[in-house]
């Protein structure tokens, strides 16, 4: 089946980069959300975002406008009856990604592939809300998405091979490369990551070295483009601590427990970049 519409539930972060991702690659997009105030919000995003584009020179005046033309906002779900493919990029709530989509089960034909953006739960659990779980899989984007290169694609083992090529091209269509993993929790970047943030927390926590030295350290001596701490601000605190929760609940594996600090630090609102303070101050 031809890909031409894309539904994408969700306008935060994650899904405003999508939709302008899809837009900007040629595709017309109705992104849903549950408010007005919430879409105005992302739909605001995107604007601003494809603005720094044109700023930059990566994206002329008139391609901006023309993917501008193509984003239809609603925050009626049944908006989305007509699409080809359907993103759901809501929170990572397990609960509320199964009720949309046995929302989406029912409102799209059954022809239409449905994704989700998720970055550590249970594709599958997903797929069992629906009628069509050959047509299910997991496609996450990385953040900033119309930067980031990779995305990473998750086959349940009920996903279909149609239905594993047609998004693979989808995806390789928008210019991302493409990885695949199974169905398990965290998938392939966040089974590697999850652990590697937790263990720079607990080594800031013992009081072996500074923040900025771990930070240094990893960056210099690993030639990684930033030091984990600041990662864990980016990333955002409570985002990574709801991912090493889910995969502790799952897997029981020490790896993923969660260090008292961090579990602290999101309780007392230090969430990183997003709310001005993590392990560092962006207040200035």
């Amino acid at each position: 089946m031809e890909i031409k519409t894309v539904g994408i539930v969700g306008c935060g972060l994650m899904g405003s980069g999508i939709v302008e991702l899809v837009a900007k690659t040629g595709y017309h997009v109705v992104v849903r959300e549950i408010n007005d105030e919430f879409l105005t919000k992302g739909l605001n995003r995107v604007t601003s975002s494809m603005a720094r584009a044109v700023e930059k020179g990566k994206l002329s005046a008139a391609e901006r406008d023309a993917a501008w033309a193509r984003i239809q906002g609603t925050t009626d779900m049944a908006d989305l009856a007509g699409v080809d493919l359907a993103i759901e990029a809501a929170i990572e709530n397990l609960d509320l990604k199964k009720s949309i989509f046995k929302e989406l089960d029912q409102i799209t034909r059954p022809e239409v592939i449905l994704a989700s953006n998720t970055s550590s739960l249970a594709v599958t659990e997903m797929a069992s809300m629906t009628k069509r779980p050959a047509k299910v899989l997991g496609l996450h984007f990385f953040n900033p998405v119309p930067v980031m290169p990779l995305l990473e694609m998750v086959r349940t083992f009920l996903t279909s091979e149609e239905t594993y090529q047609t998004a693979r091209k989808f995806g390789e269509g928008l210019g991302k490369t493409v990885i695949v993993s199974k169905d398990a929790p965290g998938f392939i970047v966040n089974a590697l990551l999850v652990p590697y943030l937790l263990d720079a927390v607990r080594l800031y926590e013992a009081g072996l070295a500074t923040k900025e030295d771990i930070d240094t350290g990893i960056k210099l001596g690993l030639n990684h483009p930033m030091g984990p701490l600041t990662l864990l601000d980016f990333v955002g605190l409570d985002t990574t601590l709801f991912i090493a929760d889910a995969m502790y609940d799952e897997l029981k594996d020490p790896r993923f427990a969660a260090p008292a600090l961090l579990r602290r630090m999101v309780t007392a609102g230090y969430w990183g970049r997003k709310s001005g303070k993590g392990f560092y101050d962006y207040g200035k």
